[in-house]
């Protein structure tokens, strides 16, 4: 069986990425610029572009009434105090560094898991994606999420973990070292070739 991968950005948008942004100037900006995730996003992204594989960015956004926004945890109700992920405002678009092209995919989310509410896994499945590769913030949310989700409907999934971070440096490598592997081949952009 041929394997067609896919790249997907999770969450690597403005708002969680600038120290400007609503969630980033919290501190995940920080470990996100220390970490050095945007440069091998970048890097992720010239290596799927170079050889012609999918690309997917996703990310969180949400009418300015939040009426899309079904969770009820208590993270939403900081979100929503903070006027934060608004789609159409700079929180949702991305840094210059991992634009994406005209060509590629863009998915907006409301909720946590990238598959739910989205037609993201129908348009995998459309283009016969059998493996994708991940990387983004938060790595026990979204990046978890996504890979439980990916295993369940069947795909093969690998995890950047130099492309992810946390703003809990504990979170990060607890879900890198712990739960992810349950799912996912966990590597970084070195191994890309």
């Amino acid at each position: 069986m041929v394997t067609k991968t896919a790249l997907l950005l999770l969450d690597l948008q403005n708002e969680m990425v600038d120290p400007k942004g609503k969630i980033g100037g919290g501190g995940l900006a920080k470990v996100v610029h220390d970490r050095g995730v945007l440069a091998k996003a970048a890097k992720a992204l010239e290596w799927a572009r170079s050889n012609d594989h999918a690309i997917v960015h996703i990310r969180l956004g949400f009418r300015a009434d939040y009426a899309d926004c079904l969770s009820v945890a208590p993270r939403i109700a900081k979100l929503k105090e903070n006027g934060a992920a608004i789609v159409g405002t700079w929180g949702t678009e991305f840094p210059d560094v991992i634009a994406p092209l005209a060509d590629e995919l863009v998915v907006t989310k409301s909720c946590v898991n990238p598959f739910y509410n989205t037609g993201l896994l129908n348009w995998l499945f459309a283009h016969s994606i059998t493996h994708i590769v991940i990387g983004g913030v938060v790595t026990n949310l979204v990046v978890e999420a996504t890979a439980r989700a990916a295993d369940d409907a069947g795909l093969a999934i690998t995890v950047l973990e130099d492309v992810c971070a946390a703003p809990n440096a504990e979170w990060h490598r607890f879900c890198v070292e712990s739960i992810l592997p349950m799912f996912a081949t966990v590597t970084t952009t070195d191994t890309l070739a």
